[in-house]
């Protein structure tokens, strides 16, 4: 027993370590542009946008920096900002659910790009999906009244357990950063032990199985479903790689790997990166469940109409 919690403390610290080497200086970064007066000014230049999905302008700087550095930037980005933003269930639910759509854009478009599908094309799909499904989301709720429940992010600064007297700005805002890495090590533990059971009950296994009709009702070919399913429990990375391996041996068609990739990058890693907006107070209902059917229409549209006009090609460069 302790050599199993042993093996897994490690993976978590080697987790740790690789995700601190985003946070930290997404951390750095907007320390130093709250100094400079550049947080306030992103912030009144971000409202208007924002406000047009019905976020507060917080919200947009936190997906900003999600798009280009990833979900654990967007979260250091959150914990960094002077002021938590005022958010409801529904807006940090909206929220989220763009951030899982769209983020670290560069990288993961970039390994798409290599398996088979254009950068461009495919970016701009999940950036118009985030946009559209969060403004949905944000708006019925508001119109509804539905998870109009505040939210505090103060657990996740440590303002409850930092003293007020720091002495100074800055001591505090190691503090802080210091809770908010020590907590992320603890989330990160919890994940890859909650991962861990999954995977040895056999619940990954039965819901690959469930995931995979899902996938070829979509349009997907019955030989591309299996390796999609895996890129979308574990991660764009996994999956683009099997893709790239996959479609060498097997020699896909354009449109094949172009549906599959146009379905791994809407959703990917169901379950790791859920779990983390989850311990954010997020809705599983529009985090999860919501944005697996919107994938499923969008990826459907898609086959319908590439069906159509006899695809041959697509270009991995746009």
């Amino acid at each position: 027993m302790l050599a199993y919690l042993l093996a897994l403390a490690k993976r978590s610290w080697r987790l740790f370590v690789t995700v601190t080497k985003v946070m930290l200086p997404v951390m750095v970064i907007v320390k130093i542009a709250d100094v400079f007066g550049l947080v306030e000014l992103a912030g009144r230049l971000i409202a208007p946008a924002m406000a047009l999905l019905h976020l507060p302008p917080e919200a947009g700087i936190i997906w900003a920096t999600t798009l280009l550095t990833g979900i654990y930037g967007g979260i250091a980005t959150l914990s960094s900002l002077p002021s938590p933003p005022d958010m409801s269930i529904a807006q940090v639910s909206a929220l989220c659910a763009m951030m899982l759509f769209a983020h670290s854009i560069p990288v993961e478009q970039a390994i798409v790009r290599r398996a088979g599908a254009g950068f461009g094309i495919t970016a701009a799909l999940r950036i118009g999906t985030a946009i559209f499904y969060g403004a949905l989301v944000s708006w019925a709720c508001h119109l509804t009244g539905a998870l109009s429940e505040p939210l505090s992010f103060d657990w996740l600064r440590g303002s409850e357990v930092i003293a007020a007297d720091a002495g100074s700005p800055f001591i505090g805002w190691i503090q802080s950063t210091a809770f908010s890495l020590g907590l992320t090590l603890c989330i990160i533990f919890a994940l890859v032990v909650a991962l861990d059971l999954l995977e040895r009950l056999g619940i990954i296994r039965r819901f690959t199985r469930l995931m995979t009709p899902v996938l070829r009702v979509s349009g997907l070919n019955a030989d591309v479903a299996p390796v999609t399913t895996v890129g979308v429990l574990l991660g764009l990375t996994y999956g683009g790689a099997l893709i790239i391996e996959e479609a060498e041996k097997q020699n896909f068609p354009a449109r094949t790997r172009f549906l599959a990739l146009s379905w791994l990058s809407l959703s990917h890693s169901l379950i790791e990166d859920t779990l983390l907006l989850l311990a954010l107070g997020a809705d599983i209902w529009i985090v999860l469940v919501g944005r697996v059917v919107l994938t499923l229409i969008i990826v459907a549209t898609l086959a319908r109409l590439t069906n159509r006009g006899g695809w041959r090609t697509v270009p991995a460069g746009i």
